[in-house]
């Protein structure tokens, strides 16, 4: 079975890129999937992890990738667009590893450092994301959408900073001694 990529999936059913605004609905169709396995995936993380800010930090990001999914939903209105989601296959993948990170054996504070690892990927595809988004949005000139995706966008970036700071505050630490 080939996996697609949200482009080679979205060029090759009915649809077709004739303007930005077309490209601009497609990924925020990807994200909005993105957003809902993540509002699946994040509570898992946190069962998993150990150490309590590592927890915590899950949960706290929980709340606030519902509230991006809301955003989202808020965009397809300003933009006269149906809030349905494209599959978003590295979504998928990027939870598939996270999965295997909780599901593996050890030592609680190497798999923690494994959970962030994994949580920075997503982040980091996120962040990537919803910068090309909003990028498009601005050139479209639909400030009000560039700012809502803004917003998730700075919230991403804030969730990956603090998974760094309590990665290198400790948990890295710890994981190297054991």
């Amino acid at each position: 079975m080939s996996v697609a990529s949200w482009f080679s999936k979205m060029t090759g059913n009915a649809q077709s890129l004739n303007h930005l605004d077309d490209l601009l609905v497609e990924q925020l169709r990807d994200l909005y999937d993105a957003e809902s396995r993540l509002i699946s995936a994040l509570p898992k993380m946190a069962e998993a992890a150990h150490d309590p800010s590592l927890k915590q930090a899950f949960r706290s990001h929980l709340r606030e990738t519902e509230g991006h999914k809301r955003r989202l939903e808020e965009a397809f209105r300003e933009l006269g667009q149906e809030a349905r989601a494209e599959t978003c296959e590295a979504m998928q993948g990027l939870i598939a590893e996270g999965q295997e990170m909780i599901d593996l054996e050890g030592d609680s504070t190497v798999k923690d450092a494994g959970l962030i690892a994994a949580a920075q990927r997503v982040e980091h595809y996120e962040i990537a994301g919803y910068g090309c988004a909003r990028t498009f949005a601005r050139r479209l000139g639909r400030d009000d959408i560039a700012r809502l995706l803004k917003e998730t966008l700075d919230e991403e970036s804030a969730a990956d900073h603090k998974l760094t700071q309590i990665a290198e505050s400790t948990i890295n630490a710890v994981a190297a001694h054991r």
